[in-house]
């Protein structure tokens, strides 16, 4: 009862205080990238800080971001992690699906911010769309950030990676920072969220050029590293 209470509560307040951000948005964004990217992790901070203190929930970061300009491969097992790899990484353009961009009002404040759209049926076309969307990143000189296993996924599950992931690999043409992490312990898809500590590791980046079937296999097994499956140490 009490995790369930805080729980509430903290999408309350959160998804409260979301309304009036997201609405302001545009505002930010018709000054300009700095001031849109600046409002972007008030409310990142908001969902860091609601999360610490009445959820329970802390972060430990492991590794060393490096510096330059990266594709980074992210497990991804709830929501947290889509904000909080935003202020790490420091406004990288964020690979999501497509049904958020086309939603009212959202949409475009992602797109302000630097979203690529993908969807679902990772047709040919839709492929083609988000590596031309993709391709900004090399004239802004910004990293791209995308979750290679497609959605959330609860712990211990480990999917095969998207077929976009080694789309947009080759066509960047950019080293890959694989990121495990271990948020759904904390803070699952389905459920209450619990107190604990959520582990973000960066792992070592992994160069550009290599094969199909090679790239897939590293991220893959890279990214899982935190599983329960692979030998991950269960959260502190």
């Amino acid at each position: 009862m009490i995790a369930w209470a805080r729980t509430w509560l903290f999408r309350i307040l959160f998804y409260g205080a979301s309304v009036p951000i997201v609405l302001s948005a545009p505002l930010s964004a018709r000054i300009g990238r700095d001031a849109m990217h600046a409002h972007a992790h008030v409310w990142i901070r908001l969902h860091r800080f609601l999360a610490r203190w009445i959820l329970g929930v802390r972060v430990r970061v492991q590794g060393t971001r490096p510096p330059g300009t990266y594709l980074f491969a992210v497990k991804h097992q709830a929501m947290f992690e889509t904000l909080e790899m935003a202020e790490l990484i420091d406004g990288p353009l964020i690979v999501m699906k497509r049904e958020l961009i086309d939603m009212p009002f959202w949409g475009r404040t992602a797109r302000a911010y630097g979203a690529i759209g993908v969807d679902r049926d990772a047709s040919s076309r839709a492929l083609r769309v988000m590596l031309k969307e993709a391709a900004v990143a090399r004239t802004e000189g910004r990293s791209v950030l995308i979750f290679p296993e497609g959605t959330r996924v609860a712990v211990g599950e480990s999917p095969a990676l998207r077929s976009g992931f080694a789309g947009l690999y080759k066509a960047l043409n950019m080293a890959v920072v694989p990121v495990a992490l271990d948020s759904g312990h904390c803070m699952p898809r389905r459920g209450s969220s619990r107190a604990g500590v959520i582990t973000i590791r960066f792992l070592d980046p992994i160069p550009p050029g290599l094969p199909r079937e090679e790239i897939e296999a590293r991220v893959h097994a890279a990214i899982n590293v935190l599983e329960p499956a692979a030998g991950g140490a269960a959260p502190a």
